[in-house]
């Protein structure tokens, strides 16, 4: 559902320099910040555990309950880390 807004608002930014210039107006709002961190997390954290899964469907020996839990930790972990490079990237650290 997300996708098909954000294809919206790539189309409407690119339309005019006025219009780029709403949009970056608008994304520099704090609370639009968060949301979109929010659902950067939730992307990463999705992507990640796809990748997991992936890799369990080619090891089937990775599929026990203690390799669950394991990947399970890394996945949060990794997920974390790329969420926390977009939000330094995304409030301006670098």
């Amino acid at each position: 559902m997300a996708l098909p807004f954000l294809l919206y608002l790539f189309d409407q930014s690119l339309t005019s320099e006025l219009s780029f210039e709403g949009f970056k107006g608008f994304f520099s709002n704090l609370i639009v910040k968060l949301i979109v961190l929010v659902l950067a997390w939730a992307y990463m954290f999705h992507f990640c555990a796809g990748v997991r899964h992936l890799l369990m469907d080619t090891n089937h020996e990775a599929v026990t309950k203690e390799k669950g839990k394991q990947t399970s930790i890394v996945v949060f972990v990794v997920s974390s880390l790329l969420t926390l490079a977009f939000a330094l990237k995304l409030f301006g650290a670098f």
